[in-house]
């Protein structure tokens, strides 16, 4: 068997901080391993054509690049290939066989991909192809199973709490309520983290379906006992009991609907149940962007090299994780179509519940 000499990496999905700090490792790795990087732009859309969507990736392409966020890659979230059609000169084509064809016309021996739920599912169909692919978890929601957890979660927290920090001087020197908008569609993690890092005094997940009366209740109790304001950490996709999602966006071909606005109805509703002035912050993709923490670069730099190390023992159709204290792979069956989410039993949120944080059950 001809030993592994050339190999494609993409990004997909939505961007987090470290996904360069992956690339630098899959690059450099592989260079010391005699393996040359072929980068592929814009997702698996740098399959598409033999030339102009895809370069070699040298040592020196990467050099710098671990403190940026965003990937020199370009990413794309335009919904599963297996389900569209593209043009070519022989006429219109099924997307995923121009990939297909075009990895092998490419000369590439495997993929190493990028990405999250989408993407990973992406690479398992590809994988049943029986092309040689590697997958890289990643998103800022932590919600992928198989990893204790993903880059990009902890610089999105870090992000989030220094926002819910620099609130609590303005909710308190006008005596509000403030609620603050974060990420998370399926899971409360970075509401659930940076909520009691930052001190929030509610929390509201999509775990939990909230009652805005119970929350109400308690936050004027904090009031009569001396606290004049309070900070409500609010994720996207929470929503109340007898209710429904905030929409931006209803869903379209190939595309989710886009969650938003949850953080300013819930002002509303606080501002009339309490009688107190209200203001909401939506932080949005203000938590993907940036440098990104040293715990991410390192993380994504552990990732990156143990996906190489897979290509080189030929373990596909696996993603890498983090299992504490190791990097492991996880067989890609195993992870894709399932989402890690917050349990109502978990240490982090008893804590919580135990400090008089409210979450609106």
């Amino acid at each position: 068997m001809a030993p592994i000499s050339r190999i494609g990496i993409l990004t997909g999905g939505g961007d987090a901080p470290g996904l360069n700090a992956v690339i630098r490792a899959v690059v450099k790795t592989a260079h010391n391993s005699g393996i040359t990087c072929i980068g592929l732009e814009d997702s698996f859309d740098g399959l598409l054509e033999e030339h102009g969507r895809s370069h070699v990736l040298t040592t020196e392409d990467v050099r710098g690049i671990m403190r940026l966020g965003g990937t020199i890659l370009g990413t794309v979230n335009s919904g599963n290939p297996f389900e569209a059609v593209v043009a070519t000169s022989d006429g219109p084509r099924p997307y995923a066989d121009r990939c297909v064809e075009m990895f092998h016309r490419m000369g590439l021996d495997a993929l190493v991909a990028i990405g999250g739920d989408g993407t990973l599912l992406i690479a398992q169909q590809f994988a049943e192809r029986s092309i040689p692919i590697v997958g890289v978890p990643k998103t800022i929601d932590n919600d992928i199973v198989g990893t204790t957890i993903c880059f990009g979660f902890d610089t999105a927290v870090a992000f989030a709490t220094d926002a819910i920090d620099r609130l609590h001087t303005t909710a308190e020197a006008h005596r509000r309520i403030i609620v603050v908008e974060v990420m998370g569609r399926y899971a409360g993690w970075i509401a659930l983290h940076a909520g009691v890092a930052g001190g929030a005094d509610a929390i509201l997940i999509p775990e939990i379906p909230f009652d805005l009366s119970k929350v109400a209740s308690q936050l004027m109790h904090r009031e009569k006992s001396g606290a004049r304001f309070s900070i409500v950490v609010v994720a996207e996709g929470a929503f109340p009991a007898d209710g429904k999602l905030a929409l931006l966006e209803e869903a379209r071909a190939g595309h989710v609907e886009r969650l938003g606005g949850i953080g300013a109805q819930v002002a509303s509703a606080l501002g009339h149940l309490t009688g107190k002035e209200t203001r909401s912050v939506v932080l949005g993709h203000l938590q993907r962007g940036g440098a990104p923490t040293s715990y991410d670069r390192v993380l994504a730099t552990r990732f990156g090299a143990k996906a190489v190390d897979l290509v080189r023992q030929r373990c596909f159709g696996m993603m890498v994780s983090y299992a504490p204290p190791d990097i492991i792979a996880r067989p890609f069956g195993d992870v894709v179509g399932k989402t890690k989410t917050v349990r109502r039993d978990s240490d982090l949120l008893l804590a919580a519940k135990a400090l008089g944080v409210a979450f609106g059950d």
